[in-house]
């Protein structure tokens, strides 16, 4: 009883000091921190902005612009620690650097307002090569004290797991990266792990899943992250490795000492309280440790070279299905072809299906929708619709066929939704009319079998038989038929020009359609605010769409490079420009995504930009 009544006291004792501790609270204070000082180009490093003891009007730097450095805020992190009693507070930004080529860059000073106080963060220095070194490779691998990747009873460990070794060129292959924490240890601060590697691009990482695993009879807290890779071009790459720094809480080595004999607590010592285990008990240290996984080898084969016509870069495992409304139309009147593609695979490469016979019909540029079924956007359903029009009398809506490649039969797959029945009213235009000779009468043969020939001049020596009659002009059949040319001329010249009306305004719909597309995606642009995937598909789709415009005979989606460079006469400087912008955007809709999903950087964007808006 009187130990019970001990322990109330004591633990009363502690959180009354605690109180009075976080109650006073200290001055503001701000570091900033590199995970890493050295890095390559193509790999990102992380900028962390920690502010300790922040009120919650801190508001951190939204854009740090430093040219040939992407960096991009990608979240924040809260923590509160009590150590010997001392409560403590602090919020961490996060930034993802991408280095655009080598050099050694200076991040400047960030000025933050905490509540009344300006905090400036101090200057640092980053160092790019452009290529992994040994020597500069060694000081960022080696282990501090504790480092959590020796001994039996290591801290925390990373895996990376990818479920194949081999892969085709633009194939979404799922990855799950698994953190590990030994379960007596306590995460102060860990930020999001990134998967290092060149030759592929991955995709945004998910929520992080939270596990208590048993792993070598030994207890582990495990974070896994789930995210897809997928591999530009050909060849042999390595994955990885996932190397990550954590702060971490882990208990106090025990000094060795004996109990005594005479033991005051008679073995119940108050401290043996799971209380006294959290970190605010005083018996817990934090350290900073770097967690580091094994790569993992991907071999990536090029696709099969008897390549469909339909097939436009999709590769996974689809289904399609389709339909058309209305299916009562006039010559001209839109018909809207809703076909919906659902499976797994590379989404973003995917195009919209095409018509199997596109003779009689009018197209115009189709639009879509992705509604994803799981965490990283590998799994879902692409919604296209398509308008067209019928030139003529038809009477069914052809199939769709879209063609992907399957990389488990590693084959070339077409589908075809059903005909969709049509009726469609109105005249199409007519056939020009020819004007030809009559057919003679022959003359009537002598009564002997022979005609007598007469000379061109000859003299009438017998008088013709005289016909009279008293009928009406408009009755007699020569009048009639004396209408009937001028009649078809007019009805002719009639039709031709509401063909010629209608013509105009499907080029003037259609031209209207592609300008309200341009000037959406040259807003776009101009907003600053894209990843690199998103910003080069809308650059080479607004040079398409004005190549159109220039050329109205022109489809958008057939418009390359070379097609624009002899549409608006470049010269060899922006030509070769012109196939930088179009090669770089067909390698992000290819592999289906971005390292990081950093944004472009000002000068890319504004030398971009500049050749988009000079075109006329």
């Amino acid at each position: 009883m009187e130990m019970s009544m001990f322990r109330r006291v004591l633990l009363s004792v502690l959180l009354a000091s605690a109180t009075a501790q976080f109650a006073r609270g200290d001055s503001p204070k701000i570091t900033a921190v590199l995970t890493s000082s050295d890095v390559v180009v193509g790999e990102t490093v992380q900028l962390q902005i920690q502010v300790d003891n922040a009120g919650p009007s801190v508001k951190p730097p939204s854009n740090i612009d430093v040219p040939g450095l992407q960096i991009h805020y990608t979240g924040e992190s809260t923590s509160m620690t009590m150590r010997n009693f001392s409560i403590s507070s602090s919020i961490t930004y996060n930034y993802t650097i991408l280095p655009e080529k080598s050099g050694n860059y200076k991040i400047p000073s960030q000025s933050i307002r905490a509540g009344k106080d300006n905090l400036q963060t101090p200057e640092l220095t980053l160092r790019v090569a452009n290529s992994p070194s040994a020597a500069a490779r060694a000081g960022s691998t080696q282990a501090p004290p504790g480092n959590a990747q020796t001994g039996e009873d290591k801290i925390a460990f990373a895996e990376l797991l990818v479920p194949k070794k081999t892969a085709y060129v633009g194939e979404m292959i799922p990855v799950v990266v698994r953190i590990g924490f030994n379960s007596r240890t306590r995460v102060a601060e860990m930020a999001p792990p990134q998967v290092n590697g060149q030759g592929f691009t991955v995709q945004k990482l998910g929520e992080g899943e939270r596990n208590l695993e048993n792993i070598d009879g030994r207890s582990y807290v495990v974070f896994s992250y789930k995210t897809a890779i997928s591999a530009a071009r050909v060849g042999n790459f390595q994955i990885g490795p996932v190397e990550q720094k954590a702060n971490v809480l882990v208990p106090r080595r025990s000094s060795g000492v004996r109990r005594k004999p005479f033991d005051p607590f008679n073995g119940e010592d108050p401290f043996s309280d799971p209380f006294f285990a959290l970190p605010f008990g005083g018996l817990m240290e934090q350290h900073e440790i770097n967690i580091k996984s094994e790569p993992v080898s991907l071999e990536v084969k090029a696709l099969p070279t008897s390549t469909p016509p339909t097939f436009s870069g999709a590769v996974g495992n689809f289904s399609m299905t389709a339909e058309a409304n209305p299916k009562r139309v006039q010559i001209g009147d839109p018909i809207t072809i809703k076909a919906a593609i659902s499976g797994r695979g590379n989404f973003d490469r995917m195009n919209a299906p095409e018509l199997s016979d596109e003779r009689g019909w009018h197209k115009y540029p189709p639009s879509s929708n992705f509604k994803q079924d799981d965490d990283v956007g590998i799994s879902g359903t692409k919604t296209f619709e398509m308008v067209v029009s019928p030139n003529e009398k038809l009477t069914s809506v052809p199939p769709l066929a879209f063609t992907y490649f399957d990389p488990a039969k590693e084959k070339y797959v077409t589908l075809q939704s059903e005909a969709v029945p049509l009726i469609v009213e109105g005249n199409a235009p007519a056939a020009p009319t020819i004007a030809g000779t009559t057919p003679g009468v022959s003359a009537a043969p002598s009564p002997g079998g022979e005609q007598k020939t007469q000379d061109i001049l000859h003299q009438i020596n017998e008088r013709g038989k005289i016909v009279l009659t008293f009928a009406p002009l408009y009755a007699q059949r020569g009048f009639w038929l004396a209408q009937l040319l001028p009649l078809t001329l007019a009805l002719g010249l009639l039709f031709w020009k509401v063909q010629n009306v209608r013509a105009s305004n499907r080029a003037a719909l259609r031209a209207a359609q592609l300008k309200h597309e341009r000037d959406e995606l040259l807003r776009k642009l101009r907003r600053d605010q894209l990843a690199p995937r998103e910003y080069f598909s809308d650059a080479s789709r607004v040079v398409q769409l004005k190549a159109a415009l220039k050329q109205m005979n022109i489809e958008p989606a057939t418009v390359d490079a070379e097609t624009a460079a002899r549409v608006f006469d470049l010269n060899a400087e922006q030509s070769e420009r012109m196939r930088r912008l179009f090669a770089t955007s067909d390698e992000f809709r290819y592999s289906g995504g971005g390292n990081g999903e950093g944004g472009l950087s000002r000068d890319g964007q504004r030398e971009t930009l500049a050749l988009i808006e000079s075109l006329r």
